[in-house]
């Protein structure tokens, strides 16, 4: 894919839309994740401190102590993350949970009013962090009224070890999610691209002559595209056909004083004027191929529907008529092609490309003219050569230019070479001219094999 094409613009804005909505997905579903943890946490720090308030008691000197143990075993864990302390602001006394071991919780002022529970953070074992939930409470004891501060503190390391262990996991979920979108954000964008892929076929296929119009079963996003399409093609179809009707008229326009002239001609010779007559029919033979190219480039430019030619036929053709010719009853003419080989062009076409080529080879062959047709790849490859003098590489390009001739003495237009050019031209073919083996100029040249049906 082409770094501007459609597909990858689109690919690029859904990979773009879904990375965001990913990474938007997994920071919030991380945030409230944190925030139920802390919730929970939270609600479990009040019940710790309303299990110790209801377990609180004091001894004669109003030391306060606990009746029981509380259940979670972190409380007897050296520096697990969980503490609590009991501190009598009454008697200065101090107890806490055997996780704190010898440090004893820093108590921040102010104190907490009676009953509130106040929530902080303060300094905990081994350089840690801790949320802490505190309350302040009067109890009764036998050495009179004590005020109580009750602290139960997690280290937030906890808390911040779930939250990257989910993290993670949501990490690794919504890279897979994410995976699964692109690969169907492609699969969506390929169908959704699929009818401009059938319009490029069809279109290539009226470019390449197998079709006129572009038929293709396409949805209504598409259709007005196809159809304004096809009303372009209807419409060159009639510039064309009046381009070709008006080629026509000119050239049958330019017949009738051709053949007076043809007559004058002939009137000159037989008063002995055979100089001018020579002259003028040399003009009128220019004429002539100009009409005739031009009739032929009308022609061609409105072929589309090229059908199967066998080759054989028409190169016999060709062949019987150049051994009629001064020049081709002198010399020999071999054809090499088998006898069910087609190509798919019109039979027009090839008998322009052919008996242009093959006149050529004639009038310049000293004594031999080779004409191939075999199969290469997708494509019926054409070599016509002959065992003339041939022409140098630099000569090669100049000789198929319109008008240009190398041999002065031999007589032509120059049109020969412009006109295969033309033809070719319609099916994206070149004419390449190079050395022969049997020592003059060999003329190659491919055309199409019929499709398979």
């Amino acid at each position: 894919m082409r770094a501007g094409s459609l597909k990858v613009r689109l690919l690029a804005l859904q990979a773009i839309a879904i990375i965001l909505a990913l990474g938007i997905t997994g920071y919030g579903l991380t945030y409230l994740f944190e925030r139920s943890v802390e919730r929970r946490i939270n609600t479990e720090l009040d019940t710790y401190l309303t299990q110790i308030a209801a377990r609180l008691s004091f001894d004669q000197p109003g030391k306060p102590q606990l009746d029981s143990k509380l259940a979670d075993p972190r409380f007897d864990n050296i520096y697990s993350g969980l503490y609590w302390q009991i501190t009598n602001m009454t008697a200065g006394q101090t107890v806490r949970s055997r996780s704190l071991w010898d440090i004893e919780l820093e108590l921040q002022p102010p104190v907490p009013g009676s009953s509130i529970v106040h929530t902080h953070y303060i300094n905990g074992p081994e350089s840690s962090s801790l949320l802490v939930h505190e309350r302040s409470l009067i109890f009764r004891s036998p050495v009179g009224p004590q005020s109580v501060r009750l602290i139960v503190g997690l280290d937030l390391a906890e808390l911040e070890k779930l939250s990257s262990e989910f993290a993670v996991e949501v990490a690794l979920a919504l890279l897979l999610l994410g995976v699964f979108l692109l690969l169907a954000a492609w699969f969506q964008v390929a169908m959704g691209l699929s009818p401009l892929a059938l319009v490029q076929k069809s279109v290539a296929a009226i470019r390449n002559g197998t079709a006129s119009r572009i038929s293709a079963d396409l949805p209504p996003e598409v259709s007005p595209l196809a159809d304004e399409v096809n009303d372009l093609l209807a419409a060159q179809e009639v510039i064309v056909q009046k381009a070709k009707r008006r080629a026509d008229n000119l050239a049958h326009g330019f017949k009738t004083p051709l053949t007076a002239l043809i007559s004058d001609i002939r009137r000159l010779r037989d008063k002995g004027e055979t100089e001018i007559a020579a002259d003028i029919e040399a003009t009128s033979q220019i004429m002539r191929r100009q009409i005739d190219r031009e009739l032929t480039k009308a022609r061609i430019r409105e072929a589309r529907n090229a059908s199967s030619v066998k080759i054989l036929p028409v190169l016999d053709g060709i062949v019987a008529t150049l051994r009629r010719t001064p020049d081709g009853e002198k010399k020999s003419i071999q054809i090499e092609c088998n006898r069910n080989l087609d190509a798919q062009v019109e039979k027009d076409d090839l008998n322009e490309i052919l008996g242009n080529l093959l006149e050529n080879a004639v009038k310049h062959a000293k004594s031999r003219v080779v004409v191939k047709a075999f199969v290469v790849d997708q494509f019926v490859a054409f070599e016509i050569e002959d065992d003339g003098s041939g022409i140098s590489n630099m000569l090669r390009e100049t000789v198929q230019k319109r008008g240009a001739r190398l041999d002065q003495t031999v007589a032509g237009t120059g049109l020969g070479l412009a006109i295969v050019n033309d033809v070719l031209e319609v099916y994206h073919q070149t004419l390449d001219l190079r050395g022969s083996p049997i020592g003059g100029l060999k003329a190659c040249f491919l055309l199409p094999l019929p499709a398979a049906k």
